[in-house]
């Protein structure tokens, strides 16, 4: 059994010994982007953080999990107040928080999980389903609803995997976090192969929950496709979907829970399809000539055979920025000075390809390729410059830290669109942010990488950089939150391709899926949770 994790910082994100500097150059680059910084406030001790009192809790909800599993004390209560979004982490950083659970219960598995929804809906508590608490979209914000008390449903002990070699399948269970279910799965030789940006610290039922979809998910699949069967715990009973290949009977329930994000019930165990571990990875990078150049070689990748597992393409505000940003040490070394040699200037997209798997069918791909990337006139630049890439793949979130310690607002989007309407989106969305940023007298970055690539269309992920308005930057982050999300269901895309809905996407979820839609999902709500204790203000408002 272990308690509420706190291995990870309590204010930002991840470990609390990585902490990224910017060199001079770097500095730089920012100054003259968005003008300069002022350091922002320091952050309170703990002992100092302001909190609602808690609300006390019916002792059968103690007695379900054990009084050793409720934790109610300050660390454990702001830790599951937020998820690490730009908006969570300053509110974190300003030292007072007007909402947290009142406790943090950590079930020891299945049974414990449902003692607790039949109490906490007999007595109208409100329950968050807690996993890695990455979210970035308010997924796990403790909003209460019409609901006086309120806790956070902590699945760490959730933690069983079972593995079925003759079938390539596993039952994980929804407290892993991926590189725990990695290394239960390498003890037979097996990789699930997901790889979100949140890896180190998102849980499979996280990646359940939310539709995620990984760094290699053009090879391995998004984490939906991935997924055989599940199962659900909700206030009015339990639902189990088979774990056959294929059914024809009837719409599958299964997609109702995979992208439910804690609203009908608590998923306590996936079970997803695996494959043989890799004997080979190969990372590259190539730069094209522009980013709608890149975006080409792309389509023309998922429209044929060559696809690489790994297909990611800057576009060129995001090419400078990045290498600017990424010092003498980062992917800059093994790249833009390969980048000069070969072409001596300054402007293109910067392409990271990769492939994973056995090296027949590694050598085979990347040769289908190279065919279309030389195709487009782009450029070779090498398996270091790569490979550089794969080793900060995590490492965006603590640069966030860095640059929100400095005085920026840092913050990211994303969404999806066909090939035929990628173009108008990229530009809609880049001009919505800039233009809202620059109205509020904070000129900024905006930039944006193609990724998540299919054959019909790619995703398209958006980080925008600016100096805070001081007092004034929750305020700031919404409008332009507003702004860039206006643009993007104005161009006819998805609100989101892999953040999920969470609270912050929750008013456009009717240009999503209709009035309609958004009808049968409350019916299937009032179903599962009659009472409407799960994750309250989520999904559907």
């Amino acid at each position: 059994m272990i308690g509420p994790r706190r291995d990870s910082k309590w204010w930002g994100w991840g470990d609390p010994a990585v902490a990224p500097q910017l060199d001079q150059a770097a500095l730089a680059t920012l100054r003259e982007r968005v003008g300069d910084l002022r350091p922002s406030s320091r952050m309170v001790e703990l002992k100092d953080f302001e909190l609602p009192d808690a609300e006390p809790l019916p002792q059968a909800l103690v007695d379900a999990v054990g009084e050793e599993n409720v934790f109610a004390d300050a660390e454990d209560r702001i830790r599951h107040a937020t998820g690490c979004g730009y908006v969570d982490l300053t509110r974190l950083r300003s030292g007072r928080l007007e909402q947290a659970p009142d406790a943090v219960l950590v079930p020891a598995g299945a049974e414990e999980v449902k003692r607790v929804l039949e109490i906490c809906a007999t007595d109208g508590i409100a329950v968050v389903p807690f996993g890695g608490g990455t979210s970035v979209v308010g997924g796990v914000a403790p909003l209460r609803g019409s609901h006086t008390r309120l806790v956070s449903l902590d699945l760490a002990n959730l933690r069983a995997a079972e593995v079925d070699n003759r079938s390539l399948t596993a039952r994980l269970g929804a407290g892993l976090r991926g590189p725990e279910a990695e290394a239960e799965l390498a003890q037979h030789g097996l990789v699930l192969g997901h790889y979100p940006q949140s890896f180190e610290y998102a849980t499979i039922g996280g990646f359940a929950a939310t539709r995620s979809a990984g760094q290699a998910s053009s090879g391995y699949g998004r984490f939906d496709s991935l997924v055989s069967s599940i199962r659900l715990i909700a206030p009015a009973g339990e639902l189990t979907t088979l774990g056959t290949p294929h059914s024809a009977a009837g719409p599958t329930l299964r997609e109702l829970v995979v992208g439910s994000e804690g609203i009908f019930g608590v998923i306590p165990d996936v079970t997803v399809r695996v494959r043989p571990a890799p004997r080979q990875r190969r990372y590259e990078a190539w730069i094209a000539e522009s980013f709608e150049a890149g975006t080409e070689i792309v389509r023309a990748l998922a429209q044929g055979p060559g696809l690489p597992d790994v297909i990611r393409v800057s576009d060129e505000e995001e090419t400078e920025v990045s290498l600017a940003l990424s010092g003498p040490r980062g992917v800059a070394a093994g790249l833009f000075g390969g980048y000069l040699g070969l072409r001596r200037r300054r402007n293109g997209s910067l392409v990271i390809v990769g492939f994973e798997g056995e090296e027949e069918s590694v050598a085979r791909r990347r040769a289908l390729s190279v065919r279309e990337l030389r195709r487009g006139a782009a450029v070779y630049l090498g398996q270091s410059a790569g490979r550089s890439w794969e080793h900060g793949r995590y490492q965006g979130p603590y640069l966030r830290d860095t640059l929100i310690e400095m005085g920026a607002m840092v913050e990211t989007l994303e969404t999806s669109q066909t090939w035929s309407g990628l173009g108008a989106l990229h530009a809609g969305v880049g001009s919505a942010i800039r233009d809202s940023l620059a109205s509020q007298g904070t000129p900024g970055i905006a930039f944006c990488h193609l990724s998540h690539a299919y054959p019909d269309g790619a995703s398209l992920y958006f980080t925008f950089i600016a100096r805070m308005r001081d007092g004034a930057e929750i305020e700031q982050w919404q409008q332009v939150k507003r702004a860039a999300s206006e643009a993007i269901v104005a161009n006819g895309a998805t609100i989101t391709h892999h953040h999920a809905v969470g609270h912050d996407h929750v008013p456009y979820m009717e240009a999503e899926v209709g009035s309609t839609g958004l009808d049968v999902l409350r019916a299937v709500k009032d179903q599962l949770d009659p009472t409407g204790i799960m994750n309250p203000g989520k999904l559907l408002g």
